[in-house]
């Protein structure tokens, strides 16, 4: 089998939960419940290049607004 022939060529989209968390799911396809678009839309490696670039902090909302109550 060549290469070709397993290479991805779906287009995804980069989705957001209200945890701020960031994933990737197919562009043609309806959301997973409580996931939102976030905008970026492409090739798989280019969802995820994004994602690395700007999820800098992994973790959850909800843990951050508790830290920062703590200080």
């Amino acid at each position: 089998m060549s290469r070709e022939n397993n290479e991805d060529t779906t287009v995804y989209k980069v989705v957001l939960n209200h945890e701020e968390q960031y994933s990737i799911w197919p562009a043609d396809r309806e959301n997973a419940l409580g996931w939102k678009d976030e905008g970026t839309v492409g090739t798989k490696e280019e969802c995820l290049t994004h994602i690395k670039e700007i999820w800098t902090d992994m973790r959850p909302l909800s843990l951050r607004k508790k830290m920062e109550e703590a200080k």
